[in-house]
């Protein structure tokens, strides 16, 4: 397949790269300035804008499917979520590419208790503002046509863990749960290439 991958030189963006590259993908690796990624050797490198439409349609055209790990600090999250959203939904569209597969957050997807992470006791404050925006995003994705489906990790990352290969879905998010980055793209890589959840959330953990 020809896949596009915004966010590419993020830890889970340069991860999907690796991993759709080790499967014999043709990889589009979409980043603000390419000279700044001299480790993406696995893909096309290209610049890219993920809160612009037409930037995101140009770079999109010819690929059968998105993935988005793609994520500004510099900007307020709200903001930038959901541009981003609106702009990969919107220029998606118009490139003729349906399947887009978001990196997620734990804090946004709902624990034991049936409310969103963040919402229970002890989440530290410092990061509302980022986890609201990502719901934010989340919620454009909603509200569109496009066959999207957004993947967080139950927990937190295991930030230094090797590719096992395996993970399983979470019923519910666990702050006690890890997923090591390469593993994590695996499931987006699995998502993007035979779809098995559509206009939805997935939760995933370590197997």
């Amino acid at each position: 397949m020809n896949i596009v991958i915004f966010g590419a030189g993020g830890r889970a963006g340069r991860r999907a790269v690796a991993e759709a590259h080790r499967r014999g993908h043709q990889v589009t690796a979409v980043v603000r300035d390419p000279a700044g990624h001299p480790e993406l050797t696995d893909a096309r490198v290209v610049a890219g804008d993920v809160t612009d439409a037409a930037s995101v349609e140009r770079v999109a055209a010819g690929h059968d499917a998105a993935i988005s790990a793609a994520v500004d600090l510099s900007v307020p999250p709200h903001q930038f979520f959901t541009a981003s959203s609106e702009a990969l939904t919107g220029g998606l569209a118009k490139a003729g590419l349906h399947r887009l597969v978001v990196a997620g957050l734990a804090s946004v997807m709902p624990g034991a208790s049936g409310a969103p992470l963040m919402d229970e006791p002890g989440f530290p404050n410092e990061f509302r503002s980022f986890s609201l925006g990502h719901a934010a995003g989340l919620e454009v994705l909603r509200t569109s046509d496009l066959d999207w489906v957004y993947v967080a990790p139950a927990g937190d990352f295991d930030h230094d863990g090797p590719r096992t290969g395996r993970y399983r879905r979470a019923e519910h998010g666990d702050w006690a749960s890890r997923i090591t980055y390469p593993d994590f793209a695996v499931a987006l890589l699995d998502e993007a290439t035979e779809p098995h959840h559509h206009r939805a959330t997935v939760t995933v953990r370590e197997a």
